[in-house]
């Protein structure tokens, strides 16, 4: 009875995490979207508002992992990996922030969510052009049936506002880009950094690379706007459920597996895009657009099944690696026997 009552509570709270992810993630698009917009907050700064939430993070990380510990900080970090591995996936990161939150002044959240569906053909070209990546039918097909579904997709979209598109396409590769050094990182260099480590140590990073931007792009037009009045608690929820959502990946690729992580992605996606509809004048989904995107979802389960197994069976090739290397290694220590 305990045992069945352990069990129920675990997956109790693994449901909780997940029920948690997936409503941050899709908070903190609406929230910033809220922030943004010249009809809500009017702050219309997506570059100061992503440098806010690097800087948020930087210190929140440092005070968790360094002050009262309460989350430990993996190690293995040198100069030579923070420069070479660190350093790009940081910049690419502020990249993706920056070009994604400025999509949100011209195109709508659901149009932005479907455009980000053409990831997976994103990170697989590039992918491929650094050997990461191996091209087969299969995947050709599935980088196919998303390519259609997000076209499909914007072919549905009321009004189109190309500057929206470019923004939200930009960071579409940023976040590609970011993908395959993470990849790199992991896989050449060896590191295994839990989220909060990764933010640790990328945040700061991020958060130069878009101080620079802003100093010269949006510090003037704030200037020129009159003093600087913006709410601070709004500004302040707002980097503190950025960190939370964070964390939240943390709690639950603890407790579960990068297909969880993967669906509940998928689930927050469609959550974003019928709720948008629901809670910004500016959303109109047609039945073209849930049509298309339907198609596109469609592809991206496919691709991050084919993932999944890749890797799957990466793991298991490598096991028995290591089995033949040992049996070997052991024949190897027994002395042959002399002819007598």
């Amino acid at each position: 009875m305990d045992r069945w009552m352990n069990k129920l509570k675990d997956s109790g709270i693994t449901y909780a995490y997940l029920v948690l992810y997936i409503a941050l993630s899709s908070g903190q698009i609406f929230f910033n979207k809220w922030v943004l917009s010249s009809k809500e907050i009017n702050f219309p700064y997506p570059v100061a508002l992503t440098l806010l939430h690097m800087i948020f993070s930087s210190v929140l990380c440092f005070i968790l992992t360094k002050v009262f510990k309460i989350i430990k900080l993996e190690g293995g970090m040198t100069s030579e990996i923070y420069t070479t591995s660190v350093i790009p996936i940081g910049a690419m990161f502020a990249m993706t922030l920056w070009l994604g939150n400025s999509a949100y002044l011209y195109i709508s959240v659901a149009f932005a969510q479907m455009l980000k569906a053409v990831m997976p053909v994103a990170v697989f070209i590039l992918g491929a052009a650094a050997g990461l990546e191996v091209l087969s039918c299969r995947m050709f097909l599935i980088m196919t049936v998303i390519s259609f579904g997000v076209i499909v997709a914007s072919y549905g979209e009321v009004s189109v506002n190309w500057v929206g598109v470019v923004y939200q396409m930009g960071g579409v590769v940023g976040e590609a880009l970011r993908l395959i050094f993470m990849e790199i990182f992991v896989k050449r260099k060896g590191i295994r950094l839990n989220p909060i480590s990764v933010m640790y140590y990328v945040s700061p990073c991020s958060a130069l690379c878009l101080f620079i931007p802003w100093l010269f792009l949006e510090k003037p037009k704030m200037d020129s706007a009159g003093p600087w009045n913006f709410p601070p608690l709004t500004l302040f929820l707002n980097c503190l459920c950025t960190f939370g959502l964070n964390l939240s990946v943390f709690l639950v690729i603890s407790r579960t597996s990068a297909l969880t992580i993967r669906v509940a992605g998928v689930v927050r996606d469609w959550v974003v895009v019928l709720f948008s509809a629901l809670i910004f004048s500016d959303t109109k989904l047609t039945f073209i657009n849930l049509i298309g995107y339907g198609i596109a979802i469609a592809g991206v389960v496919a691709y991050n099944n084919h993932k999944l197994k890749r890797e799957a069976s990466g793991i298991n090739s490598t096991n028995a690696e290591s089995e033949d290397t040992s049996e070997h290694v052991s024949l190897q220590l027994v002395p042959p026997k002399e002819d007598r």
